[in-house]
């Protein structure tokens, strides 16, 4: 069984960027494909990009492409999510999940048994 840390959130400006990580401990983490999530205040759990077991295969919502990369570090278990150009609208928490099982990316947050605690990130107009 797999737990994962987020890290990295923080309070930034509009037009800025961050970076996020998910250290990934207790089991091998190649073994897992990722995804991260939003959510903010009053709305559902969104997703937001996953990545492939290797880091070949990445896939974003459209509001975030060409915005936001992920990328794996599978000596180090770990993923991160690179945003750029963050908008106001990017607001909320992030959290890293992980399925042992997909084989394919999915969008839905029930389809992912693992998650981390999420970390805050606020973008400032």
């Amino acid at each position: 069984q797999v737990q994962l840390v987020e890290s990295g959130g923080s309070l930034v400006q509009a037009g800025g960027s961050l970076r996020l990580s998910c250290a990934a401990s207790g089991s091998t983490f190649s073994m897992y494909r990722m995804a991260w999530f939003r959510q903010a205040p009053g709305k559902e759990r969104e997703f937001v990009a996953a990545i492939g077991r290797r880091g070949r295969s990445t896939d974003y919502v459209d509001s975030v492409k060409g915005r936001f990369t992920t990328s794996r570090d599978n000596a180090k278990s770990t993923v991160y999510l690179q945003m750029d150009s963050l908008k106001p609208e990017d607001t909320a928490v992030y959290y890293c999940a992980a399925s042992l099982t997909l084989m394919t990316p999915s969008t839905f947050p029930n389809e992912y048994a693992y998650w981390g605690q999420g970390t805050q990130v606020t973008v400032s107009s």
